[in-house]
């Protein structure tokens, strides 16, 4: 018999919405997922207390863990703490570091994880893969998605307009990402899962093609949904493929080259996935990302986040050391010192045009 549908890994629930916050304890009882409210709530050590007392009231059984950053450390030692207190559900609440801890945790217990985001800096809170600091710089593991998904708007507007902004960057990136995965499938034969692609790129384009701005509640809420539909393309391929091409490898290179000053990741995939789409001979394509970019706050050249032009062609360059494997227009076009640093100059009159 021919297998005529598929099971697409998502979340149970995804709540986007003003308010969300304050219903938490019932869109957990209503899925079924925690009953009897026995959670383990990870929060940071430093702005996760406020939200510890604005919620302990309504969540009594709940056990309160502070994590110290995004550590693999710090993940397995949440693991430990958690460990056979019988518990429903794992619920991660803050920002990216705070959810991929708690994700990486809840692999590691056999506990379902609900991500609470309190800001919108990148897809993370949805992907089925938790990004963490360890002995040699930074690893990306695999873990399972989350059963829900919950993002309060009043709380992303009390969050730093930085990481909505950021989130921007990432979410855009993935046009992008899927030019590159469709640019491997037609040299290298690699297969590409249209469903995925096609979510990640709508996600991509409907914050693209969106009028408002970060203060807007609607331009928030397709920002928030973009990113959990990100998320779940991720899930589906079974790889970050959907979300992750040259724009991250340029980014990563930031990050591995320039430890002590990479600056926020959807400003520097931004940038990334502005240039790619040059390099790629899509011109009028890089001009809109670049004032789409300019018109929500971010920045279109590497000046902007205080790297130098030169600093710049040697990431592009180290980039494809940054995913061994993936192919990229980086690596498909294989490009020298000077062609790089060529190539650049014209990006910049092209995006200053």
């Amino acid at each position: 018999m021919p297998v005529l549908t598929r099971l697409i890994p998502s979340p149970v629930v995804v709540d986007i919405r003003s308010g969300a916050l304050d219903d938490l304890t019932e869109i957990l009882a209503d899925q079924r997922i925690s009953s009897s409210g026995r959670l383990a709530v990870a929060i940071s050590a430093g702005s996760g207390r406020a939200l510890r007392d604005r919620l302990a009231g309504a969540l009594p059984g709940a056990d309160w863990y502070e994590v110290a950053g995004g550590t693999i450390d710090g993940a397995v030692k949440l693991a430990d703490q958690m460990r056979g207190k019988r518990y429903d559900a794992v619920v991660g609440l803050g920002g990216g570091k705070i959810i991929d801890v708690a994700k990486y945790a809840a692999a590691r217990v056999g506990l379902p994880i609900v991500a609470v985001a309190t800001n919108l800096a990148h897809d993370g809170l949805c992907s089925p893969v938790s990004t963490l600091d360890n002995d040699n710089g930074r690893g990306s593991y695999g873990v399972p998605g989350p059963i829900g998904v919950v993002i309060d708007l009043d709380v992303i507007r009390e969050a730093p307009v930085r990481y909505v902004r950021s989130g921007i960057g990432d979410i855009i990136s993935n046009i992008s990402a899927v030019a590159d995965w469709e640019l491997s499938n037609r040299v290298n034969g690699e297969q590409i899962d249209g469903l995925a692609a096609a979510m990640a790129r709508s996600a991509g384009e409907s914050v693209l093609r969106h009028p408002g701005g970060v203060g807007d509640d609607a331009f928030l809420t397709v920002l928030a949904e973009a990113l959990v539909l990100s998320g779940i393309a991720i899930s589906i391929s079974g790889d970050t493929r959907p979300s992750s091409g040259a724009c991250h490898e340029i980014s990563h290179a930031f990050d591995l080259l320039h430890p002590k000053r990479a600056a926020a990741h959807g400003e520097q995939v931004g940038i990334g996935a502005a240039f790619a789409m040059f390099l790629r001979g899509a011109t009028e394509d890089a001009g809109l990302f670049a004032d789409v970019l300019r018109r929500h706050g971010l920045p279109v050249t590497p000046g902007e986040i205080g790297f130098s032009d030169e600093e710049f062609v040697k990431a592009v360059q180290y980039a494809p050391q940054t995913r061994p494997g993936r192919y990229t227009i980086l690596e498909h076009l294989e490009l020298t010192t000077d062609q790089i640093r060529d190539a650049y100059a014209d990006y910049v009159k092209t995006i200053s045009s």
